[in-house]
């Protein structure tokens, strides 16, 4: 059990809270929320910081609720966006939403005595009913506040549709409609959801005088000051599908060192012991980089599980470090090596491999190419630097029957599966 704000501020994942909000939360145990937006099949990194959020709400010993937006998900929260989001269908909204929920729960626990709790607000937004809205809700808002708020502010130039404009009340009247039916009382969410939360709690102060509260969490950036979450490739997503186990790890792995530290603190739930002392395994050591090494683990595994976590790293151990052992890599291993680096087919004709082709064929070189390479001394089979008048190896020699490990000098690894 751990104070929930005072956790936040040494994990810096505490932007900013309502008044009152510290003896809020020392009077007792609260409900608190956080929303998801269904504009994909699934969540990508920069969602982590909302799900800390509740991981940390629910640890502090109160109850979290994660909400997922199958009915604000038709309009879509304008908040960081310069144009206006491109409207989703509503069976793609609804398998979106699926996608989530399954992501969600492995977060937070289900059980217990603050048990989580997953929540569709399309439960009660998609019959909601214009007229009676607008008199419940809307006459608690004036247009002049609502235009104050950062979300619609920042679109006052380019422009923003009365759909997109009415977000904020939408989000509003979920927290009230989850106060009613949940007794939440708090509202978790990033700090460009400041101007929405407010209006929340705002609402439920006027509709049912009750007391409630919000709670923000920090945008991330990188030291470089580039966004977080994205890589050459694109979004890191937490669907196995979208960004492999391997690219996760390897998206974390390759956390700059003034980040490392930080990523830490937000996206483990390592204690400040063993964070310091990486901290000073950093200092001493730079070059073995074991904050990055420690917090690729640590996250690959909560999302993707403790054994693609740990098949990551040693794939990443089998691309990187030229002196590996073939021999001692599991099956599992040369199947995720096959499908993240580049692949040769051999048929092991007459007992044997032909190196060339497979040179060829894995890094797109030209026969001459590939025969100088091995003439140089710069290729090696499982581990084994061939003669410079080598063209095969013994087929016998695949590892379970099945698999090479090509190098081409140090940095180029390919791996070649015998069919």
């Amino acid at each position: 059990m751990t104070d929930f704000l005072s956790e936040l501020t040494w994990r810096g994942l505490l932007y900013q809270h309502t008044e009152g909000a510290p003896a809020y939360f020392a009077a007792g145990p609260v409900t608190g929320y956080c929303g998801f937006d269904p504009t994909a099949s699934s969540l990508h990194v920069g969602n982590l910081v909302a799900i800390m959020g509740l991981v940390h709400l629910q640890r502090a010993g109160h109850r979290p609720i994660a909400l997922v937006g199958g009915g604000t998900g038709m309009i879509g929260d304008p908040s960081g966006k310069a144009t206006e989001r491109q409207l989703l269908a509503l069976d793609e909204i609804d398998a979106n939403v699926a996608g989530i929920r399954g992501q969600l729960e492995r977060f937070v626990d289900f059980s217990g005595a603050h048990a989580a709790r997953l929540v569709d607000n399309a439960e009660w937004l998609r019959d909601l009913r214009a007229i009676e809205f607008m008199r419940d809700v809307g006459k608690h808002f004036t247009v002049n506040l609502m235009m104050q708020k950062d979300s619609v502010k920042s679109r006052m130039d380019s422009g923003i549709s009365y759909t997109e404009f009415s977000y904020m009340l939408l989000q509003a009247y979920d927290f009230l409609e989850l106060n009613r039916r949940y007794g939440v009382t708090l509202q978790v969410g990033g700090s460009d959801q400041w101007g929405n939360i407010t209006a929340g709690t705002e609402l439920i102060r006027r509709t049912l005088q009750k007391e409630a509260h919000g709670v923000t969490l920090p945008l991330v950036t990188t030291a470089s000051g580039q966004k977080f979450g994205k890589s050459e490739a694109g979004a890191i997503w937490l669907d196995p599908a979208r960004t492999s186990p391997y690219q996760f790890y390897q998206f974390w792995v390759n956390a700059e060192d003034d980040d490392a530290v930080k990523y830490l603190k937000m996206f483990t739930l390592m204690n400040r012991t063993d964070i310091d002392a990486l901290t000073a395994a950093q200092a001493e050591a730079p070059h073995e980089r074991a904050p990055q090494r420690r917090l690729a683990m640590e996250v690959t595994a909560m999302v993707h599980g403790t054994r693609a976590a740990g098949l990551a790293e040693q794939v990443s151990r089998v691309v990187f470090d030229k002196r590996t052992d073939a021999h001692a890599l599991s099956g599992d291993v040369f199947s995720m090596l096959a499908a993240e680096i580049p692949r040769a087919v051999a048929h092991g004709a007459g007992g044997s491999v032909h190196v060339v082709e497979a040179l060829e064929q894995a890094f797109a070189l030209s026969r001459t190419a590939a025969r100088k390479l091995i003439q140089q001394g710069a290729v090696s089979v499982n581990g084994d630097k061939l003669a410079a008048d080598a063209q095969t190896v013994d087929a016998a020699g695949a590892v379970h029957g099945r698999w090479f490990l090509l190098r081409k000098g140090g940095r180029d690894v390919a791996v070649v599966e015998l069919v």
